[in-house]
């Protein structure tokens, strides 16, 4: 067999291999959206412009390797080290709008922000910065309590702090990265969420990816919601231990999933498990919906298996006193297992925690490759989250932090209401900060976003791989630190860009009736 006919075989093959791989993501996409209903349309014409895309950009790739025939390789021998599905996804589907992702900002991630503008002389495939920048509403930050920006309670301790310490300890928590603040941190953190102790970690991701394999290994169950995060999933596979998924949010399929496994043990073996562990999220990232805590305790309860509660986007955002989907709720701490949660949101700094028994803390820092190993949290950064929970409880000896809860919860509904008014099809639930409006088609997942930006509002288009392939969506992030007129400006916006864009799905709440429901609320 001739070169030139083993290499047209090859490129036969990786074809095949990502015709099927395409054809089990939208399998998948399907089983996912179960709990979104999307339009008949809506979905046909989804699926039709994906399959362009996929065919033109198969079609670019075979005259490619056909030009390619003629010039010499610079492999050397060597086999191409970016190949296959996730490849020809970033060069012919994302590189197209690489632009609507990864913005550049020079300020602080408040309300409003600098954005850097940038601009591309190859279509796309690089961008370049200017020395221009706009200042846009800020829609997509997690900046929920208003901390990230400069505070005039923990700016001024976070400095002092620098002086005191450094930027890093430069060493791990074992050898010389544990400070007073490190120690103070894990006591407030403990007191925040109520639990007897506490272990906070560098990075949020980290903390779910590393502590997972520490808590469980082969011959242990995770049963993990659906829809969990992607640091949850790389954490279970990373463990060794069997992995079963129920249906997002869905307690019954829960219930019904641990019953089977119970009853059948062990693969092969069919012993009883060693252990078993529920994973869920406190506000699905995603989706903006709280998670159902009161029935998943119930029924981990019943079968004896821990609850693990991912508090990523929850912890400090939701809740009467900002403790979280425990507290808003009504769900007694002493009750969820293992308690995550991380400090980038809410507190306007880096890096998460662990809450659970002194005993269940004690094994982590013996074991935890992200305690024993990495460097240690950031004294400052440390600083930055001691002051804000001092802020939200009211210890800075002033009323800000209920006020900050009050208004991020306010701002949250009325804008998730408005939106809902105007026709769009929002996900989650009513006090979530987190609200997605499907987009769908991918042709406007970036009109959408550089309409937006045009009108200077900076929303977060979330496309695949971090969403199923059909359930393209702009993530709306709503801040404590947004005034009414910031969110008007939103609303008209996004209404605006929504009719160009056409993501109305749903039909809008009549002006007369509005306005009627005002006059009520106001009289």
């Amino acid at each position: 067999m001739s070169a030139s006919q083993r290499e047209k075989d090859g490129f036969a093959y990786v074809l095949v291999e990502q015709i099927q791989a395409i054809v089990a993501e939208l399998w998948n996409s399907q089983a996912r959206a179960r709990m979104i209903t999307i339009p008949y349309l809506t979905a046909l014409t989804t699926y039709f412009s994906y399959g362009l895309l996929f065919a033109f950009g198969q079609l670019r790739d075979f005259f490619r390797k056909i030009f390619d025939w003629w010039q010499a390789s610079n492999l050397q021998g060597y086999a191409p080290i970016c190949l296959g599905l996730e490849d020809f996804y970033i060069r012919r589907l994302y590189l197209r709008i690489q632009d609507c992702f990864g913005r550049p900002i020079a300020s602080a991630p408040d309300a409003w922000f600098d954005v850097v503008e940038r601009y591309s002389n190859d279509n796309n495939k690089t961008l370049k910065r200017t020395t221009k920048k706009s200042s846009c509403l800020n829609l997509g930050s997690y900046n929920y309590l208003g901390f990230a920006a400069s505070d005039e309670y923990c700016t001024p301790r976070v400095i002092e702090s620098l002086k005191r310490f450094s930027p890093s300890t430069c060493s791990a928590r074992v050898d010389g990265g544990t400070t007073t603040l490190h120690t103070e941190l894990e006591e407030c953190v403990a007191n925040f969420v109520q639990k007897p102790a506490a272990i906070v970690f560098g990075m949020g991701y980290v903390t779910n990816s590393a502590i997972l394999p520490v808590l469980i290994g082969k011959g242990g169950l995770i049963i993990s919601d659906s829809l969990n995060h992607n640091s949850i999933v790389n954490g279970a596979r990373g463990s060794g231990a069997t992995v079963r998924v129920f249906q997002h949010n869905t307690p019954p399929h829960l219930e019904k999933v641990l019953r089977e496994q119970i009853a059948d043990g062990q693969p092969r073996t069919h012993r009883p498990w060693k252990k078993i562990i529920v994973v869920v999220e406190g506000i699905y990232s995603m989706e903006g919906e709280l998670c159902q805590l009161p029935e998943i305790v119930a029924i981990c309860k019943k079968y004896k298996a821990y609850v693990y509660l991912d508090e990523a986007h929850s912890i400090g955002a939701v809740g009467k006193s900002g403790r979280g989907v425990c507290e808003l709720l009504g769900v007694d701490t002493a009750d969820v297992d293992i308690m995550m949660g991380t400090f980038t949101k809410s507190f306007g700094s880096c890096g998460g925690y662990i809450a659970g028994s002194k005993e269940l803390i004690q094994h982590l820092k013996y074991t935890c490759p992200a305690h024993l190993y990495a460097t240690s949290i950031s004294p400052p950064a440390a600083q930055q989250i001691i002051s804000a929970i001092k802020v939200i409880l009211g210890e800075d000896g002033t009323s800000r932090g209920a006020q900050k809860l009050a208004r991020i919860r306010e701002n949250s509904n009325f804008f998730r209401s408005e939106l809902q008014k105007m026709g769009f099809e929002v996900l989650g639930d009513n006090d979530s900060p987190v609200m997605p409006i499907m987009l769908y088609n991918p042709a406007k997942i970036p009109a959408f976003s550089r309409e937006c930006l045009k009108q200077n509002v900076a929303v977060v288009t979330v496309a695949f791989p971090a969403t199923p392939l059909l359930l393209a969506r702009a993530r709306i992030c709503i801040s404590a630190s947004h005034t009414r007129e910031d969110l008007l400006k939103a609303l008209e916006v996004i209404s605006r860009v929504g009719d160009m864009v056409g993501i109305k799905y749903f039909p809008a709440e009549p002006k007369k009736q509005q306005q009627e429901k005002n006059m009520i609320k106001v009289d």
